[in-house]
Formats: C-alpha cells, sequence, structure tokens
C-alpha cells in the first residue's frame, strides 16, 4: 500500500514538468498518457486504452469500458449523453477473472467508491467564507446555474483495514471546472495579475473560464450495511495538478455566431489541495469538494476558494 500511494503522489509531483508535452506516466500495470496540443487534451490509460479523454473544442468525449460519455457546450447550454459502445468480440481471447482479485462486497474484500462519472456546479468562497463578492472582484461573479463540474474518475485502488467495512482509497481522476460569468466580462493579464477584461459585444451567449486538473485522493471510507447493499461515507485530502486552462466568448454578431477561445496558465495554482467527503446509497451517490489553494497564485488575481457539490451519474 505505501508503494502505490508514493507512485500517485510521485505521478502528482511530476506531472507539471510534462504538461506542455506529451507525457507518460506508468503506475504499476497500468499505463497513463497526457497528450496536449493547441486546443485539445486526450488522457489515455492503459495498453489497450481502456479510458480514453479527448477534450476538442466544444465537445469532450469520454470512453470507459464499453461506456461513452459525450459532453457537449452548445448555445443553449451544456448537454450530456452516456451511450453504450459496441466493441468487437475476439472469439479467441479468452478472459480469466481470479475471484481473488475481484472487488465485491459479498466476497468479504474491501470495496472502494472513487470511480466514476461525477456531474456537479462550481463556486467559490472569499477569504471570509462567503460567495458574496466585494467590488473588486465583482467580474468574477458566476451565472451558478451554468458553472458545470464534471469529474472522471478513472482508476480507484482500495485497501482494507481488518475488515471489508473499513479502508483507505487513492485512484486517479480528471476534474473540468467551468465557471460562467454574470457580467459582460472575461479576464486578462494585466501586469501579471488578473483583472477584469470588459466585453463590448452586445449579445453574449457564453463567457467562461474552464480549468483542466489531474487530481488523486487519500480517503478514509467507512461502509455500513443496509439489508443486501451498504452505506457508505468517506472523506479525505485530494490534490490536483493543473493540466490546462481556457476562456471562450461566444457571441452573436450580424446574425452569426462568433467564437473566441484562448489558452492560457490565467496564473491558476498550478497545484492544489482540498478536502473530499462522498456519501451513497445504491444509486444515489454524492460528492463535494473544497480547495484550500486558492484559486490563483498569491497576490495574481482575486484571492478565492473553489469548491463543487454534485451527484455521481455512472459508476465504474
Amino acid at each position: 500500500m505505501k508503494s502505490l500511494l508514493a507512485i500517485v503522489l510521485a505521478a502528482l509531483i511530476a506531472l507539471p514538468a510534462f504538461t506542455q508535452e506529451d507525457s507518460v506516466i506508468v503506475l504499476q500495470e497500468e499505463i497513463v498518457t497526457v497528450v496536449q496540443d493547441s486546443g485539445n487534451i486526450v488522457v489515455s490509460v492503459g495498453p489497450e486504452e481502456t479510458v480514453v479523454i479527448d477534450e476538442n473544442q466544444d465537445t469532450t468525449r469520454i470512453k470507459v469500458g464499453k461506456k461513452s460519455i459525450i459532453i457537449i457546450e452548445g448555445g443553449k447550454g451544456t448537454q450530456v449523453n452516456i451511450e453504450d459502445v459496441e466493441e468487437e468480440i475476439e472469439e479467441d481471447y479468452d478472459y480469466d477473472y481470479d475471484d481473488e482479485d475481484c472487488d465485491d462486497e459479498d466476497n468479504g474484500k474491501f470495496k472502494p467508491h472513487w470511480a466514476g462519472f461525477e456531474m456537479g456546479l462550481n463556486n467559490y468562497l472569499n477569504n471570509g467564507g462567503s460567495m458574496s463578492l466585494d467590488n473588486s472582484m465583482s467580474f468574477m461573479d458566476l451565472n451558478t446555474s451554468r458553472s458545470w463540474n464534471f469529474n472522471i474518475n478513472f482508476m480507484d485502488y482500495g485497501f482494507g483495514l481488518g475488515s471489508d467495512k473499513i479502508g483507505l482509497v487513492t485512484g486517479l481522476g480528471l476534474e473540468w471546472n467551468n465557471y460562467h460569468f454574470d457580467n459582460p466580462n472575461s479576464i486578462q493579464k494585466v501586469g501579471g495579475v488578473i483583472q477584469e477584461a470588459p466585453l463590448s459585444y452586445t449579445d453574449i451567449k457564453k463567457n467562461r473560464l474552464q480549468t483542466t486538473y489531474l487530481r488523486a485522493p487519500l480517503l478514509l471510507e467507512f461502509q455500513i450495511p443496509a439489508g443486501s447493499k451498504r452505506i457508505y461515507l468517506s472523506a479525505g485530502p485530494v490534490a490536483g495538478v493543473k493540466l490546462g486552462a481556457n476562456t471562450k466568448i461566444v457571441y452573436k454578431e450580424n446574425g452569426d455566431e462568433q467564437k473566441i477561445k484562448d489558452k492560457d496558465d490565467y496564473n491558476l495554482s498550478s497545484l492544489r489541495y482540498g478536502f473530499t467527503a462522498r456519501a451513497g446509497y445504491r444509486g444515489l451517490r454524492l460528492y463535494a469538494n473544497y480547495y484550500m489553494t486558492p484559486l490563483f497564485e498569491a497576490n495574481k488575481g482575486p484571492e478565492l476558494y473553489p469548491f463543487s457539490v454534485g451527484i455521481t451519474l455512472l459508476d465504474f
């Protein structure tokens, strides 16, 4: 267990050196590949690419096993589609499942609850713990109903602490945070500091900041039997490494839709640390994330602390 936690931590520490280029991280028998170009991020896991995440323009496509998740940011809002993927069946290949490796609640082994696809809402708090922003940072006011958070936790490991009902959980995941501004503005760096970028367009459809982080948790999880199923409760620290960020503006001019997308680091914290808490029973699974690291680097932008809450739509 100690060696696995060390590998996860080392991956998070080492990743910033690779985020401008293609990178390959070997995590035990898994291979995590992160590829970035001018506007896209592609992440694949496993030699057979069992998990593929392709972020391209308005669409993010996620393939996990036999499931495909498509997130589309259109003019009418954000749409999420979850579909089954048709895969070729290789009759000559015999999958040999070892019961000793099966994480099932009924076989006496601890089963973690981290891997899955999550969807929720973003916001942030000022240094006084309030969502109300003063005039100096009012340009960061959010349209909360459009500020979506998406998490794809593609890898998890659980270690029972002498029981199948209590254990430690770690893994890897990707977190997308969309911050849709409530006022007609975007953000820009002026003298190395994040400031308001007023927009003169009259018909603005979208003006948002998007961040992408790779993250790893270390959770203590309790499971309480409830009939044939279990209630689970977990909480613990989570660390994240920035993969990329961009701002996007969509507006109409003379009846035609125009798009402006700029990629930059926007003085966002490269490493961030916080806490996550989770609870679930049967098909209902809830999560909450809070980061003690400010959204922007110290003295390079408004002092804001991100948080998100939501539900798990699909577990892996």
